[in-house]
Order: C-alpha cells, then structure tokens, then sequence
C-alpha cells in the first residue's frame, strides 16, 4: 500500500473513531482531541484542580501503545534522542495552551469544521499562519537539533509509564481523579476508547499522519502527500455528520467552542507555529514518542503540563470565550517563539 493511499485509509479510520466514540459518550465534535485529553489526564493525576476537566483518556493511551507495538512489530521501533529538551519541553507546553485557547488541537479542529462549526474556519486560518511562519524560521536555519540514537529502555519509557497508567486505571482508580460533570464527565466505554486509541496510533504510525506536516511539505517541498490525511478526515467525517443528520453549521451553539474569531485564530497560529518548531503536531509527537523517540517524549509531557497550567492560571477558554489571562498568554507565548526562533538561528549561524 502506497503512502498516500494508507493516509486516505486512516483519516477514514480517524472519522469513523471519533464519530462512535461520540457515539457512545465522548463530547461533540471530540471524538479526538489530543490537547483536551492530555489536560484531562493530567487532572485526573491532580496536576489541576478543574474538577470539569479530570479524567485518563483511554484514547491518549491507545494512541501511544498503539504506535510502540506496531513499531516492535514492524522493526520500526527506533529509540533516539536529540537536544534541546527544555525547549522541547516549554514549546510543548505553549502548544497546549494555544490549542485550549482554541478549544481544540489540528485533529479536534478538522472535526469541529467538518461538523459545520464555522469557528474552526478562523482555527485553520490562524493554524496556516503559524506554519508559515515556522516554514519562514526553517528556512532561515532554524534547528533544535538532530537526533541520535540511544537505548531501548530510554527509548520505550514514555511507553512504559503509559502501560503503568492503565494498569492504574483499571486496577486502581481510586489513585485518579474523575469528572463527575462537564467534558470529562462525558466519555465512551473504557475499551472502546482504548481500542479506538490503538487502532488509530497503528494506523498513524503506518502512516507517518501529521496535520502540521501536510502543510509544511506543501509549503517548502510542494508534497501533497502529507496532506491526504487531512483531507480525507475532513471529507470522510463531512459525509458521516451529512448522513447522521450531525452537521450543524453556524458560528452559535457548537459543542465546547466559543465565537471569538480572532482568539480561535491566535490560539491555532500558536499551534500552528509551534508544531512546526518541534517537528510535527500533537498527534504527531504522541505517535512517535510512542516508537522510540524520547524529544516527542519530552515534548508529550510539555503538553501535558501545559494543559495543567492552563487550567491552575485560567488561560483555557470556555464555550463562554476566552479569559484575559488567556489572551495575555496567547500573544506572550508568541513573542517567545519568535524569539527562540531567533536566538537559535543567530547561534547556529555563528557556530557554522
């Protein structure tokens, strides 16, 4: 199977997931979203006290084991490591912080538009920005540095830590947090989501899926191949909602989203930007943390924490709209990636 036809197949798969797992509970248009699941996580392990938003997705779970096997299954399993981790580590976090300001990371944004919700519009927009703005700092130079290769234990321990989690989850929830109102309240059956989680990561792994990167080859190598998986989630999730009778469109009453168009735009050129420094999208660095790669290790736990501090400081938006503390941090995170983006160049260029 060639790549371009493996990506149609799973952004078919990613539509159909995420259409059953709302399905059976998952909140609108949230049959995936990697930003949303990650801050629920990490409220279900205390790390915020938003009592709305608790709760270990089995999705984030599936998604990570489901790239580790079918990586050790197909030899593709390969640990290394780069540099930079500190920086990896806070343009993570700065990644969750935008995406909540959105409500939303590239994958919940595909979803939310093909669902009729015109909000994302302003999302993909404002996500478009940001990679040509990563592109721009790419092709001036910009690098976190290239990976090395390193041990299969280094290379498997964000594996490793998922397989604890959901022991945990099933042998002892009462060590985690769960959401007894709001989005985290509302979640499909435990396997079902871990089952759909696997199923995806496999895929995604095949796949090389990155929302991100389908622009960035577009942009800079003018290869559209990346972005077939886009299109297919998008036109395959279109024609579910048509059928289902769930395509809604307008700008009022979406499911978890506000209407402060210039906020879900910033929110998304963060994101887009971001993404675009660390390598790949969300979804991306949880799929190749999952086979070996310990920078999108690093990189999964930023977003985790941001997600955290996005709650415990009150950046992250409601279906009432934004805070000011979260527009402060959407145009401060900006700032800093422009300036990292800066500093890094300048460095590399009096290194060469």
């Amino acid at each position: 199977m060639n790549n371009r036809l493996m990506l149609l197949f799973t952004g078919a798969l990613v539509a159909g997931a995420a259409f059953v797992l709302v399905l059976f509970g998952n909140p609108g248009n949230m049959g995936f979203c990697i930003a949303c699941f990650l801050r629920d996580a990490a409220g279900s392990l205390g790390l915020h006290s938003s009592a709305n938003v608790q709760y270990m997705r089995p999705e984030i779970l599936g998604l990570i084991l489901g790239s580790f096997v079918i990586s050790l299954a197909s030899g593709e399993f390969r640990p290394r490591t780069g540099s930079s981790p500190v920086l990896r580590f806070l343009i993570g976090a700065g990644v969750s912080i935008g995406a909540l300001v959105f409500l939303g990371c590239p994958l919940r944004m595909v979803l939310r538009l093909a669902a009729g919700d015109f909000n994302a519009l302003f999302g993909l927009l404002g996500f478009v920005i940001g990679i040509a703005a990563g592109c721009l700092v790419l092709n001036l130079g910009f690098s976190l540095g290239p990976a090395r290769q390193t041990g299969r234990i280094e290379g498997s321990g964000i594996s490793i830590l998922t397989i604890i989690l959901f022991i945990i989850l099933i042998a002892a929830p009462g060590l985690l947090r769960f959401s007894t109102e709001g989005p985290g309240s509302m979640r499909a059956p435990l396997f079902l989501s871990l089952a759909m989680g696997l199923a995806v990561g496999a895929m995604a792994q095949k796949s090389r899926m990155c929302f991100a990167g389908g622009f960035r080859d577009l942009f800079l190598l003018r290869d559209s191949t990346l972005i077939t998986g886009l299109v297919s989630l998008f036109v395959i999730s279109l024609v579910i909602n048509l059928v289902s009778g769930n395509f809604k469109p307008g700008f009022e009453g979406q499911s978890v989203a506000h209407t402060q168009w210039l906020w879900n735009m910033l929110g998304m050129v963060v994101v887009g930007f971001g993404s675009i420094l660390l390598g790949g999208c969300p979804l991306r660095q949880l799929i190749l943390a999952g086979e070996g790669n310990s920078d999108s290790a690093v990189t999964v736990l930023g977003l985790a924490a941001g997600g955290a501090m996005a709650h415990n400081f009150n950046l992250a938006s409601s279906t009432s709209g934004t805070t000011a503390g979260g527009r402060a941090a959407t145009v401060l995170i900006l700032l800093f990636f422009a300036l990292v983006s800066a500093l890094v160049i300048v460095s590399r260029r009096r290194s060469e």
